[in-house]
């Protein structure tokens, strides 16, 4: 599997000569110019995970994709005029060939109700699972891990704990746009710390750079 991780958790993954982009949202535009997608995948409406811009030009680039999502975001898609398939609460499906398995968990605390919005994870290809903005765990083994670690509603402490528990052989980064340049060697830095001491292999990635896993 082939990560390229462009800002915040907008991915490409490539696996099985598949590619599937997650979460086009506004803190990027590199996803507007790609092709050959096969499947987009959208975990919540909050506009770093969703900008209707991105999304039209990802569609309108790769006009046979297929946009798989929860309800909620649906509303915002119809409003777009753009074509998706509902995948939500344990739903399980193949899609292009690439096993697809829906998580629901809610959204973790901004304050109090502010931005809780249905959140929708996906466990891709049965290697990575990607939990949007919350700390769901699967109950599954987890080969890679695609790790939210900061953000106004992450707290270190409760992201390595959240890790430990679902317990993957690998896990990477993501939700740290916010941060700077310093910010980010320190985060990952502590992560990579305390995520060795668990046994799990923690892969720092930075925007715009691609690995294999």
């Amino acid at each position: 599997m082939k990560i390229t991780k462009f800002a915040q958790c907008c991915l490409l993954i490539e696996v099985d000569d598949k590619r599937i982009l997650t979460d086009p949202g506004r803190f990027s535009t590199a996803q507007n110019e790609l092709t050959d997608i096969d499947i987009v995948l959208i975990t919540h409406e909050h506009a770093d995970h969703l900008h209707s811009e991105s999304v039209q030009a990802v569609m309108r680039n790769n006009p046979e994709a297929k946009l798989i999502t929860n309800s909620s975001v649906g509303k915002v898609l119809d409003e777009l005029e753009v074509t998706y398939t509902v995948v939500e609460g344990r739903d399980v499906c193949t899609t292009c060939d690439i096993a697809l398995a829906a998580f629901d968990g809610p959204h973790a605390e901004i304050y109090e109700s502010f931005g809780l919005v249905q959140n929708t994870g996906y466990f891709i290809a049965d290697s990575l699972f990607y939990p949007g903005d919350a700390y769901t765990e699967p109950g599954r083994d987890v080969p890679i891990l695609a790790l939210p670690v900061a953000g106004p509603w992450c707290k270190s402490a409760e992201a390595i704990a959240y890790a430990k528990r679902v317990n993957p052989t690998k896990a990477f980064p993501v939700h740290d746009w916010l941060l700077n340049e310093d910010g980010i060697a320190l985060t990952h830095g502590i992560f990579g710390t305390a995520l060795q001491e668990a046994g799990i292999e923690f892969v720092p990635l930075q925007n715009n750079e691609t690995k294999e896993f």
